[in-house]
């Protein structure tokens, strides 16, 4: 068996909660190999880890070797995939928070706007510890995309156009997280970014 989860399952309730999964795995007469894997290593323009678990029947262990796939050397960046997509509906950001987006250069974040507007824009969280990389994040040609969340207006997980103030739209954000053009989306503008960054 496959078992997929976000890499936080390793360290949740100080890793107690995979331990009993683990041992649950093997009490049911499973061997686990497991392995964080990052999409962007497989061909996807998006740093997006996940732990892999594969689970083999104690008794195929010794006729079955599972070998992790081998990173590819090509690691696309937004550049090489976002050209020509396709017209589509694309959430907005509100005139105040475009305001503080026009002032982050491609690449950047909080740390990059003069500190009065940070203050304001942040609140509480301006003090508050760790990096915190993810508030006014301006996404660049030249890199991956961060993990794509189920709305692209998160305060905590902006990932905003490379060149203009407003967040991907849902075709852009598909191309995103590798969905051909031609895949169609049901019910409406949420649902479809909801969809694709569950996906």
């Amino acid at each position: 068996f496959l078992f997929e989860n976000v890499r936080g399952l390793l360290t949740h309730d100080r890793g107690k909660t995979y331990a009993t999964m683990l041992e649950i795995f093997a009490n049911a007469g499973y061997t686990i190999v497991k392995q964080v894997l990052n999409a962007w290593d497989y061909g996807a323009p998006q740093k997006r880890e996940r732990l892999i678990t594969i689970g083999i029947r104690n008794d195929l262990v010794d006729k079955t070797e599972y070998k992790f796939p081998k990173p590819h050397e090509y690691k696309p960046v937004l550049r090489d995939v976002l050209k020509d997509v396709p017209e589509s509906v694309g959430a907005k950001y509100p005139e105040k928070k475009k305001k503080v987006f026009d002032l982050v250069p491609p690449g950047g974040y909080w740390r990059d706007l003069p500190d009065d507007v940070a203050k304001e824009y942040m609140k509480s969280c301006y003090y508050m510890g760790g990096g915190r990389t993810g508030i006014a994040r301006r996404l660049s040609w030249d890199e991956p995309s961060l993990t794509l969340t189920c709305s692209p207006m998160m305060k905590q997980t902006d990932r905003c156009h490379p060149d203009e103030s407003r967040p991907f739209t849902t075709r852009e954000y598909a191309r995103i997280q590798s969905f051909p053009d031609n895949w169609d989306f049901a019910g409406k503008m949420n649902d479809i970014y909801k969809q694709i960054g569950n996906a």
